[in-house]
């Protein structure tokens, strides 16, 4: 067991942009001005007052090489008056002619937003060395997000929202964007998301109000719409786990698919559960899962295995000590059962 997670911290920038770069995700950029900022903002939201902004930012680190191997995302709130959240909704429209005895069921898309939005999570990566290893490094760095909302869900939303990355041409353009998007703006794909991180009003004053025929736009864009990109698909499995499910919405730039549950729902935060720290000793160590432990600004988590006895938990010496855990503290655990 020698992956930790915790709470990202200054000295992570480096790494962390080289982690970034293996990959192109828009919410964790390889941009180190960008990366800088995240980062302070989620060293902020950790704290007793976080800011209304609250980001949260978490890495996986390899105890033994001291390399960032993994990174996840939690937004507190996406969509404010100030910064709304932009979805395409799906929906379906019945036509019928009675002169030709036929009709037509068709996809309809609607733009929308919401200013009073749910929380989202996102920015995971994992270094791709490490995506085949049986300690599943993935799923470790995604469910601890769901570990410290159990542990603090007065800091989020009653809703969880995650967009899911689709296919893209292997030069990374979305060919829904080039069908509906870049008819409308006049950009290129990737130039108009990175703007859409700090500008909202133009995609709301350029986009087409009225509703729009999926039928109308090229085979292309209508294959990818509400699709999944196949190096996604682990996430979206573990998700669908987790209880969540597609909400009939997709994103306005790349058309990939909008999965969400209710916080009180997701099953980590369902079934996981506050214990306080025993320190009674114990050498049977057989209920294998998540743990989690925040304290001061300081988040820590692993996988391990612990003994539990009533509402007291039982750590190996070796958790206590790499977590930071005393006796009495709180902690929160998942376990993961026959998984």
């Amino acid at each position: 067991m020698n992956f930790l997670l915790r709470n990202v911290e200054e000295r992570d920038l480096y790494q962390l942009k080289q982690l970034a770069d293996q990959f192109v995700l828009l919410n964790m950029p390889a941009d180190e001005a960008v990366l800088k900022i995240k980062i302070k903002t989620s060293m902020e939201s950790f704290s007793t007052k976080p800011p209304a902004n609250a980001e949260y930012l978490f890495v996986v680190e390899d105890l033994e090489s001291k390399k960032i191997i993994g990174s996840s995302l939690i937004l507190a709130k996406h969509g404010t008056p100030e910064a709304p959240h932009n979805y395409i909704k799906v929906l379906k429209k019945e036509k019928f002619s009675q002169d030709l005895g036929i009709g037509f069921i068709h996809t309809i898309l609607q733009f929308g937003q919401n200013m009073d939005g749910p929380t989202e999570i996102g920015g995971l990566l994992v270094d791709k060395q490490y995506r085949k290893r049986p300690e599943r490094v993935g799923k470790q760095i995604s469910l601890i997000r769901f570990l410290f909302m159990g542990l603090c869900p007065d800091r989020f939303q009653s809703r969880v929202l995650c967009e899911l990355t689709p296919p893209y041409t292997k030069d990374g353009r979305s060919e829904f964007w080039e069908a509906l998007g870049r008819r409308f703006t006049g950009l290129p794909y990737q130039e108009a998301d990175r703007l859409s991180q700090t500008h909202k009003e133009f995609i709301k004053t350029l986009f087409p109000e009225e509703n729009i025929y999926l039928t109308l736009l090229d085979a292309k864009a209508r294959s990818v719409l509400g699709r999944v990109g196949e190096s996604t698909r682990p996430a979206q499995h573990l998700l669908e786990k987790m209880g969540f499910t597609y909400i009939n919405e997709v994103d306005p730039f790349d058309g990939g698919p909008h999965y969400g549950a209710s916080l009180k729902d997701i099953a980590v935060v369902k079934y996981g559960k506050k214990y306080i720290v025993s320190s009674e000793d114990k050498s049977d160590f057989s209920l294998k899962g998540l743990l989690a432990y925040f304290d001061a600004g300081i988040f820590r988590g692993m996988q391990c295995s612990v003994s539990i006895e009533k509402n007291k938990i039982i750590l190996p010496e070796y958790v206590r000590d790499r977590m930071g855990v005393e006796q009495g503290k709180e902690v929160f655990f998942y376990s993961y059962g026959d998984d």
